[in-house]
């Protein structure tokens, strides 16, 4: 009588976990062990293979947090294993000789936790060792020696299963000494392989069963199968019986899938952060551990293939590990090892500038075609936290033609209702998408995952393909045998999905021809998730902002010192540098994600990027105004201010006078446009627009208020800002003193400061008149714990939407909760400006290092509708960095009365590009290298070409959201002006913003956002 499907299903799992998993061995021999302990950073394997390597004992501890230890693991092949090895032994199947090394693996899985690397003698990197891949098969006779390296990292556990808890193990400094592993086996194994078939037979058909219906005629085919397994094989002999249990599921193994079984293509793949819970210099070991399991993978199975994003990874094993690099290109060549994505790194995609996100194009995309002869056609970002509407167009003038992500499955709120799509971004340009439905990109092609993938794909009906990423990931592993063997199972099994082994290339190429007209989605994909990450760590976003407007200026004085002066052009410096930047744009460094260590490492990069940047800067400036007695301001932005022309130089203009009065017990500053009332709090209670004759702060409430907020999030602190922080808030309207102090701009020109304090933390103020806008300095040295302070500015106009610029341009979003999506997006990403208005009046609120807002329509104390803008300033997250954003910090925010999306626009660049004053200058004027006669038409990048030509490229989009035309003019020789690509290749005919050129004057019509890139030939 058969038992009921509860007891045999409860029989399986016994059996798996007791006997099956136990038996995968049929014999070890224990290897001789030596080891030497690194004494700081990791050494590279020819420095290694110098040192004294003392005894060490199997079982014995090793490794304090974030060091290295070098094993040398001996022995002989034992002589008894003749037989087994020569499958001559009686009554078992074949066997096959490993060598197995447990350094302490725990259950946090791969890429978490100690890691290692086998090496040969003579330097050959031959494996990765994972928790779930410890083995390295071997090719040696019995009575042959066998004579390895082991390179293994303590790397420390950060989360320790607790993705909240405070830890000091994210810092090298406050990590510990005591060491945190213990090395449990380094063994020569017999693998049996009979056992091993039968384990990944039993593995692909118990999870495939327990995702079938409980009354599923199917369900129950295979459970009776794998009772008859259970009874074919001997607990007590699974090397003798496992083949009579493997012909026991023969017939449930070879029953084929049904024609409307959803087909996924399986790419093998390992997300490796290029720095998390790591340093970048792991992340440099773990790219090349996992590439080692990779090749290893390839040179025994003809069918794996990997899709290996982010070229910076590429270029580290390029420098640090030749020998594997030489071996990845040529799988590359073979079309098995597929660079995808094309860009430097896997970036944020929210708040890196516009040129920085195309240079991340630029340089991953170039870098591919200069190593390999290789052009990725997809975008790859299965991890970023959400994804600018300008993307569509950045990517497709780069050349791509699909994207893959995944991470908008994470949404708290809404479900995003397509798997495969087009994309619309902010200029109308389109792009083919897909979602993975199996919802990871670390997939292990488990029955449930399959299972989950057909169940959630939304475009059932009319199409039926999706992408199954597989392979361990974040942390690095990549594909594993087991995986590849659930792969083979799947290929064409009965109750399941369908699974090929592919290509990201054959997937999108099938997908496309499946669905020629899917459905489109337009403007942003916000993450409904993660929205601290638009804060947290202001100096690592302070950092990025400051560079990026750096090099901008960089790259403009060396193309102009080159072009008037024949000065040299720094090509190898600004490509270095803007490596650099790119790199710490990837999505767990710039959203402030990461351990300590990595933010502490990005805060100094940042420091030696501006040092350099200004070095370079200066020289450049040096050629152009040369030496002598006048003074000049030169302007690198791309609007004319105060007499100086835009990206040029001129005699500095005497800056209009600004007036400081008492008012009572308040103050009153004045210029010819803007008086702005401040009380005794130091709060603004009046900004007058004096032209407009027109009252900006609402009655009855404060501007330039500082709120603070209870910022304990449900889960991710560096991450997440959940809804319920703003039920918890306190307004700082406390000042401890209020003075004058001058400017430096003259007897007139003064500011008033403003000191307050809050607990621990100490804030000052600066307030002054800039032209047409009040600029406010916030000094702040920020000691406090989860919480989250911000700057509010109420403004009396009633607006329907916010605007707020993002990458070539700006988003519109709605300021009223009409629906859950416009609840869900309580937290918002802007660049150096938003705007708020309605019919004819609006206001600007800029910033020169902030991303994070909340803008919504409210009510003034007599219910009349108003708008409030606030500035996410500063957060204090426990995890992964307990120390996040304590310290000093400077941030500054202006806000402007009277402007339109044009004079926010220019507000945006004036924050971010202060003019120059160079004194002991040769002249008073640069003359532009280029003019563009249309404001709307803003010239983002001047440079010289990649290719080393000298040509002088010019890139340009239109920012207004209109159609616009322009005349670009240079003022030097050109011979040709051509439209290309973001990577400097011509346009075709007709495909480019070009409508005339005359005499190196060049006519564009540019849509609404459209980016134009121009080369002009010398």
């Amino acid at each position: 009588m058969h038992d009921t499907t509860a007891r045999t299903e409860h029989r399986l799992r016994r059996f798996i976990s007791e006997r099956l998993d136990a038996a995968g061995y049929r014999a070890r021999s224990q290897l001789t062990v030596t080891a030497w302990e690194v004494p700081d950073e990791p050494v590279p394997f020819a420095e290694a293979l110098t040192q004294d390597f003392a005894p060490f004992e199997v079982g014995s501890p090793w490794g304090r947090p974030w060091s290295t230890v070098w094993f040398h693991v001996r022995g002989q092949v034992p002589e008894g294993w003749a037989q087994d090895l020569s499958g001559a032994a009686d009554g078992v199947g074949p066997v096959r000789l490993e060598l197995l090394v447990d350094l302490g693996f725990s259950d946090a899985g791969p890429g978490f936790q100690t890691e290692g690397a086998i090496w040969s003698p003579d330097g050959v990197l031959l494996k990765g060792l994972e928790p779930r891949n410890h083995y390295l098969p071997l090719d040696v006779a019995p009575g042959e020696w066998v004579d390895l390296y082991v390179e293994a990292a303590a790397n420390p556990d950060v989360p320790n299963g607790q993705w909240i808890k405070p830890t000091p193990m994210g810092d090298k400094a406050t990590a510990g000494t005591d060491p945190i592993y213990e090395l449990r086996a380094a063994d020569l194994a017999l693998l049996d392989v009979d056992v091993w078939e039968l384990h990944q037979d039993v593995t692909a058909l118990q999870g495939l069963m327990l995702e079938l219906p409980a009354d599923s005629p199917r369900r129950a085919e295979i459970l009776r199968a794998l009772e008859d397994m259970l009874d074919a094989v001997d607990p007590d002999d699974l090397p003798g019986t496992a083949a009579s249990g493997r012909e026991a599921l023969a017939d449930v193994r070879s029953a084929p899938a049904s024609a409307s079984a959803h087909r996924l293509h399986a790419v093998g793949h390992a997300h490796i952060d290029s720095a998390w819970l790591w340093p970048v210099r792991e992340t440099v070991r773990k790219c090349a551990r996992t590439f080692a399991n990779v090749l290893n993978l390839m040179d025994t199975d003809p069918d794996v293939t990997f899709a290996c994003s982010s070229a910076q990874q590429y270029a580290w094993m390029k420098e640090y590990y030749p020998e594997l690099y030489a071996r990845i290109a040529e799988r590359v060549r073979e079309g098995r090892f597929i660079p995808v994505g094309g860009m430097w790194v896997e970036s944020d995609t929210n708040m890196p500038g516009g040129e920085a996100l195309a240079r991340q194009f630029v340089a991953g995309t170039q870098f591919f075609i200069d190593e390999f002869g290789v052009e990725p056609k997809e975008v790859w970002l299965p991890d970023s936290f959400g994804y600018t509407a300008a993307l569509p167009q950045i990517a497709r003038a780069s050349g791509k033609e699909f994207l893959l992500t995944q991470k908008i499955s994470w949404n708290d709120t809404n479900r995003f209702p397509h798997h495969t799509f087009e994309w619309a971004g902010t200029d109308g340009t389109r792009i083919f998408t897909h979602f993975p439905p199996v919802d990871t990109y670390n997939s292990m092609i488990s029955g449930a995952e399959l299972a989950k993938a057909q169940r959630q794909y939304a475009e059932k009906g009319r199409a039926n393909t999706s992408l199954l990423p597989y392979g361990y990931g974040d942390g690095g592993g990549g594909p594993t045998r087991e995986m590849l063997a659930a792969a083979r199972r799947t290929a064409d099994l009965e109750g399941s999905p369908k699974v090929t082994l592919s290509t990201p290339e054959n997937f999108f190429t099938q997908a496309r021809a499946e669905y020629a007209d899917p459905p489109t989605w337009t403007g942003e994909m916000y993450l409904e998730y993660h929205r601290g990450t638009y804060t947290s760590q202001h100096r690592t976003k302070a950092g990025n902002r400051r560079s990026e407007h750096l090099l901008r200026e960089a790259e403009l004085w060396a193309a102009t010192a080159t072009v008037r002066t024949g000065a040299a052009y720094p090509a190898d410096d600004l490509r270095r540098i803007w490596r650099l930047v790119l790199l710490q744009q990837f999505h767990d460094i710039l959203p402030g994600s990461s351990i300590a260590w990595v933010h502490r490492e990005a805060e100094r990069n940042y420091t030696e990027i501006a040092a350099e940047l200004e070095s370079l800067i200066a020289t450049a400036i040096g050629h152009l105004v040369g030496t002598g007695q006048d003074e000049i301001a030169l302007n690198a932005g791309p609007f004319a201010r105060a007499g100086v022309p835009a990206l040029g130089g001129a005699a500095p203009a005497a800056e209009p006078g600004a007036t400081i009065e008492p008012d009572g017990e308040g103050w009153v500053l004045s210029n010819s446009h803007l008086q702005v009332v401040v009380d005794a709090r130091g709060l603004v209670t009046s900004l007058r627009d004096l032209p407009a004759d027109r009252e900006v702060v609402p009655a009855g409430m404060a501007a330039n208020l500082l709120q603070v907020h209870r910022d304990i999030p449900n889960e991710w602190d560096a991450w997440d800002i959940d809804a319920h922080y703003r039920r918890v808030v306190s307004d700082l309207d406390a000042a401890e003193e209020i003075a004058v102090e001058p400017a430096g701009g003259g007897e007139e020109t003064t500011r008033l400061v403003i000191r307050r304090r809050l607990g621990s933390s100490t804030i000052t103020q600066r307030l002054e008149l800039a032209d047409d806008a009040l600029e406010i300095t916030t000094e702040v040295d920020w000691h406090e714990r989860q919480k989250l302070l911000k700057l509010a500015f109420p403004v009396d106009v009633q607006a329907e939407r916010a605007t707020s610029e993002i990458q070539f341009g700006h988003l519109h979003r709605p300021t009223a909760t009409n629906t859950s999506w416009d609840a869900a997006r309580f937290e918002t990403v802007a660049h150096r400006w938003v705007h708020v208005g309605e019919a004819g009046y609006g206001v600007a609120v800029a910033n020169d290092q902030t991303y994070g807002h909340d803008i919504r329509a409210d009510l003034d104390p007599a219910g009349r509708p108003i708008t409030v803008v606030r500035q996410s300033l500063l957060r204090a997250p426990l995890f992964p960095d307990p120390d996040a954003d304590q310290g000093a910090h400077v941030l500054r925010s202006s806000i402007r009365p009277g402007a339109g999306i044009a004079e926010s626009v220019q507000e945006g660049y004036r924050m971010n590009l202060p003019v120059r004053t160079v004194a002991g200058a040769g002249t008073a004027a640069v003359a532009p290298l280029l003019r563009s006669d249309n404001d709307a038409v803003v010239i983002e990048a001047v440079k010289l070409a990649e290719d080393g030509s000298g040509d002088v490229i010019v890139r340009l989009y239109e920012s207004l959201g209109g159609r616009a035309t322009a005349a670009v003019t240079a003022d030097f020789p050109v011979t040709s002006v051509t439209a290309t690509d973001l990577l400097e290749r011509p346009l075709g005919e007709g495909t480019g913003a070009v409508v005339a050129t005359d005499a190196g004057t060049v006519t564009l019509g540019l849509r609404p956002f459209q980016i134009c890139t121009l080369r002009f030939a010398r």
